[in-house]
């Protein structure tokens, strides 16, 4: 199998946000896409949520806590394993990417921008770490040069798996809350900024998944446990057949889905079922 995959991770979109996404929804409308709900693990918590989407793992196995608990992952993970097969990755993504699944501590002089044909984990990284962040100023790149540059490494380097990372949205959640103008210009402008990218992807052959990491409740918290702070959309464009779109996914279902996809074997560890199917 030699399936291409990218998957964009949108930070805290709880689950009431998503049908603001136009695009992603007419989509679904047209076949074009499918569409589940999917709840994460807890904590909760960004960072918490980063390793187990790529370890397939609880937070309580894989040792991240928060996100002041941020350190180098020893546990097999997506990166890895596609490595292991022998394909290509890609990463832009916040810095704890990097430092979960290559190297920590993040050095930005060395570490913001890497092409590392042999590596064992990340090939050809772009990051950024939003220092100085606060509810003023969010620090978050546009994200319409963040898609533009998962592209560059698609087209630059025909890398096989690739993941953005953007956290636009959980910032203006946490500033403004979700229930707002504010957010729902934000979610227009991310949805119609990511439209163009994904008919692109696709034709140049990639699966596609779009998804977030976590939701956020009414005040722009989430940690811990409940509908508002854990679930949240996944939307899959590509030609497996999946599980019945009524049926609650389990964040951890994501790590072996994607190495399925891929043609990389599922380590021992990922014990959560793939919600796609084989080809």
């Amino acid at each position: 199998m030699q399936n291409k995959l990218l998957l964009i991770i949108l930070d805290g979109v709880p689950l009431n946000n998503w049908p603001l996404f136009g695009n992603l929804e007419g989509w679904v409308d047209s076949g074009e896409a499918r569409k589940w709900t999917m709840r994460s693990v807890l904590p909760s918590t960004s960072a918490s949520c980063y390793a187990s989407i790529h370890t397939g793992v609880a937070p309580a196995i894989h040792g991240v806590t928060g996100n002041d608990n941020v350190f180098r992952v020893d546990m097999p993970d997506v990166f890895s394993e596609v490595r292991k097969a022998g394909r290509t990755t890609g990463a832009v993504t916040h810095s704890f990417w990097s430092e979960f699944f290559n190297r920590s501590p993040f050095d930005p002089v060395r570490d913001l921008e890497y092409d590392e044909a042999e590596s064992a984990t990340i090939n050809h990284g772009r990051f950024h770490t939003m220092t100085g962040y606060n509810l003023i100023n969010q620090t978050t790149p546009s994200d319409a040069d963040l898609f533009a540059t998962l592209t560059m490494l698609t087209e630059r380097y025909g890398i096989d798996y690739g993941i953005l990372h953007t956290c636009t949205l959980d910032s203006m959640g946490h500033r403004f809350r979700h229930d707002c103008q504010e957010m729902d210009q934000a979610i227009f402008h991310m949805d119609e900024k990511l439209a163009p990218y994904i008919s692109r992807w696709r034709k140049a052959g990639y699966e596609v998944i779009v998804t977030a990491d976590h939701g956020q409740n009414e005040r722009g918290h989430h940690g811990g446990r409940g509908s508002s702070q854990q679930d949240f959309a996944i939307y899959y464009f590509g030609e497996a057949n999946g599980a019945p779109t009524d049926t609650l996914l389990d964040q951890r279902q994501l790590a072996p889905t994607i190495l399925q996809r891929l043609g990389a074997q599922v380590p021992e560890t990922m014990r959560a079922q793939s919600f796609l199917s084989a080809d």
